[in-house]
């Protein structure tokens, strides 16, 4: 592990060879799926054409659709974390909590919760009928943007909420004692916050929504309305045009990194100073038009957020008696698949964090260069990863053969950002506080690991081994591209439902698929938050 792999020596501390092994291999991994995919299409390809123009409209929907569903996010997500920063109120951890919901949830179930509200025949379109307008058409960019901030509205007031969280509690007591309220409080205390953390969280939803697969070949609606991702994916799977697909991967690659470097070159840290620690106590917003104020916008962000769950859970119940007997089978592979995702992105995530932690004490640059390295999956499609897999193994074996330890692996690569992002910052502190003590006992090995780092990252361990476990769980994408014809997961046989219009089947379906990958996450998160006695 990371400091406890550190060998002290001299006064200096050096980097332990297991360590350097086993994070250069998860780099070198990292490398191999991403630029290397890319490489491999690019080479594989006849000389092409260049761009046509459906791939120039793909890329300004792309990056149209990405802005948007990133700014009014964020626009949306600054009211209900500032809501949820200044009042404390019974039951306000659960709603908390609640925020991390739809991320859990399977893409292909939200966009049929999303359809049984926004749809021409939901909710919302019920509502205006009956008030003498007509029906809405979500198909498109409204519908993109919808599944999109529905997704994304909860990351971005959970990353607000913590900027917020920054903000020393003797901060918030000086204003208060200097009678600093409104606009100048929002000045001095919440913009710099707020202009810490802003840039991080739009920068990430670009990122998710401009690599998105599921929303846009669900609600996308044509030619018109298509992303790079969904033609990276027709020119493979219908037109196996390599040259087109790494072309269009390059594209999409470039724009993700370009505005990653951006928000990089916005994000500044906000200069607040240490603190004594504590839960601030907020003397502002005490009178009755904050507080409605404040209410409303939590009122209002949870029926936004739990109207679709509610309504795929209430479309699903009649539904579970027809999904068909390929249900289980499908339901099998994909809990085969989820746990192996899991556990092969946990291990890359702790190689690749013990290699940043153990570097970055000597080399902070080289420490910042190796961290942005094992986020570059986020920047590059599945889809790209995927088919340079195939055209590597096809002289040695069949793809489809090996079809679902493929997807695993896949996975495991959609979710060693948010493992890296959950397991660096602890493993950091355990180095610190605990490297050199360790090293100078001469402690390694399993003993190390079962007694100074186990205890004290057990609990983002299970989180992120949930949350990886949940993301392989509801993913349509890859298997899409692999998939033996009768051999889905549970995603892909949902969609399969759905393209056959047995609406009620796929809700059925989509109710399983549901309570799978939230028990699987509730179980590895119950692991991390309990000890054995």
């Amino acid at each position: 592990m990371a400091g406890g792999a550190q060998q002290v020596s001299a006064g200096r501390v050096r980097l332990h060879p297991a360590v350097a092994i086993s994070g250069g291999a998860a780099l070198a991994l990292v490398l191999a799926l991403t630029i290397g995919a890319v490489a491999v299409l690019a080479v594989s390809a006849e000389a092409g054409a260049g761009l046509s123009a459906p791939d120039w409209r793909a890329l300004r929907f792309t990056t149209l659709q990405a802005f948007l569903s990133a700014l009014i996010s964020v626009a949306l997500a600054i009211p209900l974390a500032r809501a949820l920063a200044r009042r404390r109120f019974r039951g306000r951890g659960a709603v908390v909590s609640l925020l991390g919901a739809p991320f859990l949830l399977p893409v292909i179930v939200a966009i049929l919760g999303v359809v049984a509200i926004w749809g021409r025949s939901g909710m919302v379109s019920q509502a205006l009928l009956a008030v003498g307008f007509g029906r809405l058409d979500i198909y498109g960019l409204p519908g993109v943007l919808i599944a999109h901030v529905f997704f994304n509205l909860p990351l971005a007031t959970r990353m607000l909420l913590q900027g917020w969280a920054e903000i020393p509690a003797e901060r918030w007591r000086l204003a208060a004692q200097l009678g600093v309220e409104g606009p100048a409080l929002f000045r001095l205390l919440e913009w710099p916050a707020l202009r810490a953390a802003a840039p991080g969280a739009f920068a990430l939803i670009f990122l998710i929504c401009a690599t998105s697969f599921a929303v846009a070949l669900a609600l996308g609606g044509g030619p018109r309305a298509t992303t790079l991702e969904l033609a990276i994916y027709h020119a493979m799977r219908f037109d196996f045009d390599l040259g087109r697909a790494a072309l269009l991967a390059g594209l999409q690659f470039a724009l993700c990194l370009g505005l990653a470097l951006f928000a990089a070159r916005l994000s500044a840290p906000a200069a607040f100073g240490p603190g004594h620690g504590g839960a601030p106590l907020r003397w502002d917003g005490r009178g009755a038009a904050a507080r409605w104020g404040d209410g409303a916008v939590i009122a209002l962000g949870l029926v936004f957020l739990a109207s679709p769950i509610l309504a795929a859970a209430a479309q699903g119940a009649p539904g579970l008696l027809s999904m068909g007997a390929g249900v289980w089978a499908a339901a099998g592979r994909s809990l085969i698949v989820a746990p192996v995702a899991a556990a092969l992105a946990l291990a890359l995530a702790l190689a690749l964090g013990a290699l940043i932690a153990g570097i970055e004490a000597r080399r902070p640059g080289a420490g910042r260069l190796a961290e942005a390295l094992g986020l570059l999956t986020l920047a590059v499609s599945p889809f790209v990863a995927g088919v340079a897999l195939f055209i590597a193994l096809r002289p040695f074996v069949s793809p489809v053969a090996i079809a679902l330890p493929l997807v695993a692996l896949i996975n495991a690569m959609i979710a060693l950002p948010f493992a890296l992002r959950l397991l660096l910052p602890p493993l950091r502190e355990t180095a610190r506080d605990y490297g050199p003590l360790a090293a100078s006992l001469g402690m390694s090995g399993f003993a190390l690991l079962r007694l100074v780092y186990l205890p004290r990252m057990r609990a983002p361990l299970g989180f992120a081994a949930g949350l990886a476990a949940a993301l392989s769980m509801g993913d349509l994408g890859v298997i899409a591209l692999f998939s033996a014809p009768g051999a889905p997961t549970l995603p892909l046989y949902m969609y399969g439902l759905m393209a056959a219009h047995r609406l009620e089947a796929a809700g059925g379906a989509a109710l399983l698929l549901t309570a799978l990958s939230f028990g699987i996450f509730y179980i590895c998160d119950r692991w991390g938050r309990h000890a054995p006695a």
